[in-house]
């Protein structure tokens, strides 16, 4: 273990020092200042975990304007290598530790817009509509104002849109293609171009997307919804773009809120899935997000019964309605598993998909940490009154966002006091994309992406390893080149373990806890399978905190007694690990059955932004809240291809 420690943390610790001094923000208004690349970049063949942001809406995004966010793309970047940015409510947002790469993703849609609209200098700032949002001042008559947008950004306005000035949205994508190139610093911090496609059903089904390009050459305009709402003819459109020479993918998320859109069995146009569909999906949508802000799409606990911890940021709702979202076709676990049905009966698979996490900030600034939170969307959602975690003192206080809806303006917690009811409630501080790469620059990190080397986490810098193979054993542990012998004997997560005859595979798992959060508790593995036409899963805990040893019965750990204390939100301070490890094979095994794996790693648990909230206010915690959490990480599958 010594050695395998040894090897693995100064990989993980070069890499942390090499972002661990943010580098000085260019002003906005010298773009000739593009960051000079260091004469050498250092690579490591064993690759290192870099951590990043590739969901951030800055002033650009029509929501983000209106909530009252001004932060520029090069704010948003400033703040990614670790300065502090003022919030639209006045507070300063800054992180623990900086970030290693970012994409600033504004909304395709009516791109730059709402800027133009408050610019009374401009033509479209004299509609009415636009005089109408530049009166908004609260957040109900903010929220008021986005709905009164809705079917302009949704492309169902009746009669023809008057406000939509193409011009004004090809000067804002290039505004943030410059703000890229000025702040990508290879071999120090990688900044990627990138926007979000925004699609959705005709119930607020979601089907967003966020682009994200590999180098410096870009469209000339972002496809948008107002172009389609078929994510296929998007497909259409990178692929023409990788045609000239443009290479970029797409990565959905807010599954959980697509109302079983996301993960069908069958086209938009309801045909079945066959080889061209999804060899398409799969050569533009190769990472899915898998946590953001807007909760968790690894599994829910209707599909996952027997999960103990499926259960975890879950958003009940669609996105930008109270509208309930059904879990079937929601969920990446389940994806997965339909997508191994798919294989097992007719040869195609369109959800093998990698797994990133991203915030989806609203702030230009992504909230990662539970007890420094100031979760999304500007005025909207800037106090724990607005979000839901602290009692209203008016039971006549306005929703903050009704959608349109006739929902009560407030939500009691039994017979306790009432909360606003607000989507904000089901909201997290999360999360973070990261990949081992042999490098910080764009070349390195986006070729992770493509070939799935990737993982996620709720928040937390929490590094993961994940290998499969057959001449992977107990030594490896003790190694001084365990993770060299790991790549020359397997195949890393995202990729595809053969089958090697009745051959049982190994499969190597390694995380190291992030020191400004909890320790660890526990490291599993969950395997996924089709056995008999059947899809099935199971979770496999493979390493224990604190000398616990896995019941080979349960295959569980046993409870390591990590406590909180609820009034201060203090945490056990001698239970838990730094670092888990082990080299672990498959007891239900068989060679004949398609299966993946994939690596969850626990944190113990600590207090939820919620009940800091409630802390802070000295008021008790929301009871319909869960006042703690378990931070986690989560790593690309592997797949045995028998």
């Amino acid at each position: 273990m010594n050695a395998l420690r040894t090897t693995l943390i100064v990989a993980v610790a070069a890499a942390l020092a090499a972002c661990s001094q943010p580098a000085e923000q260019p002003e906005a208004s010298a773009p000739e200042a593009t960051a000079a690349a260091p004469a050498t970049i250092e690579s490591n063949p064993n690759r290192n975990p870099y951590f990043g942001d590739l969901h951030v809406h800055t002033v650009y995004s029509f929501d983000a304007f209106l909530f009252g966010t001004r932060a520029t793309p090069d704010d948003a970047y400033a703040f990614a290598k670790g300065g502090a940015l003022t919030h639209a409510a006045g507070l300063e947002m800054k992180m623990k530790k900086p970030l290693d790469f970012q994409a600033v993703t504004d909304h395709a849609t009516y791109l730059g817009m709402l800027p133009a609209m408050f610019d009374e200098s401009t033509e479209v700032s004299q509609r009415p509509i636009a005089a109408e949002l530049r009166a908004a001042k609260t957040p109900a008559e903010l929220g008021a104002a986005f709905t009164a947008m809705l079917p302009r950004i949704g492309g169902t306005l009746e009669e023809p849109d008057d406000l939509l000035d193409l011009s004004v949205v090809r000067s804002a994508w290039s505004k943030i293609i410059e703000s890229a190139e000025r702040n990508n610093a290879p071999g120090e911090f990688t900044a990627f171009i990138g926007y979000e496609y925004t699609p959705s059903g005709p119930d607020f089904e979601n089907l967003h997307r966020n682009v994200i390009f590999r180098g410096s050459e870009a469209p000339d305009i972002p496809f948008s919804r107002l172009d389609s709402v078929n994510p296929e003819d998007a497909w259409d459109w990178l692929d023409g773009l990788r045609a000239e020479g443009i290479e970029g993918l797409a990565i959905p998320h807010n599954s959980n809120g697509s109302n079983g859109w996301m993960f069908e069995k069958t086209n938009q146009a309801g045909e079945p899935i066959d080889a061209a569909y999804a060899e398409q999906r799969m050569r533009n949508e190769p990472l899915v997000e898998i946590t953001q802000v807007k909760g968790t799409s690894d599994t829910h606990p209707m599909l996952s019964p027997n999960d103990e911890w499926a259960d975890f940021e879950i958003m009940p709702v669609r996105v930008a309605s109270p509208l309930a979202s059904q879990p079937q076709g929601s969920y990446v676990r389940e994806a997965w598993l339909n997508g191994l049905a798919m294989e097992d009966a007719n040869g195609v698979n369109p959800y093998r998909f990698g797994v990133i996490g991203s915030s989806d900030t609203h702030n230009a600034a992504g909230s990662f940490e539970e007890d420094n939170y100031w979760s999304k969307t500007g005025l909207l959602d800037a106090t724990g009154q607005l979000r839901g975690s602290l009692p209203l003192d008016d039971e006549a206080q306005a929703n903050v966002f009704d959608a349109g809806d006739d929902s009560s303006n407030e939500e009691p917690a039994g017979d306790g006091p009432a909360y606003a009811n607000a989507p904000a409630q089901y909201w997290g501080a999360s999360g973070l994309a990261a990949v081992w790469a042999e490098s910080n620059t764009r070349k390195a990190i986006y070729d992770a992406f493509r070939r799935k080397e990737t993982f996620a986490t709720s928040g937390p810098h929490i590094p993961v390893r994940f290998f499969a193979g057959y001449r992977l054993d107990q030594a490896l542990l003790e190694a001084d080149d365990a993770i060299a012998a790991a790549y020359a004997a397997g195949v890393p997560m995202g990729g595809d373990l053969l089958a090697e005859g009745e051959a049982v595979p190994s499969f190597f798992v390694w995380a190291m806890r992030d020191s400004d959060t909890a320790p660890l508790q526990r490291l599993q593995v969950i395997k996924g399978w089709v056995e008999d036409g059947q899809i099935n899963e199971r979770v496999f805990d493979v390493a224990c905190s604190d000398g616990g040893t896995v019941d080979p019965e349960t295959h569980r750990c046993p409870d390591n007694g990590a406590a909180v204390d609820l009034t201060t939100c203090a945490i056990s301070d001698d239970k838990g690990a730094g670092e888990l490890s082990a080299v672990w094979q498959d007891p239900t095994f068989t060679p004949g059955e398609r299966a993946f794996y994939y690596v969850r790693v626990l944190e113990n648990p600590k207090c939820r932004w919620s009940t800091w909230d409630a802390i802070r206010a000295g008021v008790a915690p929301r009871e319909d809240m869960h006042a703690t959490i378990q931070d986690r990480a989560w790593s690309s599958p592997i797949w045995y291809m028998p």
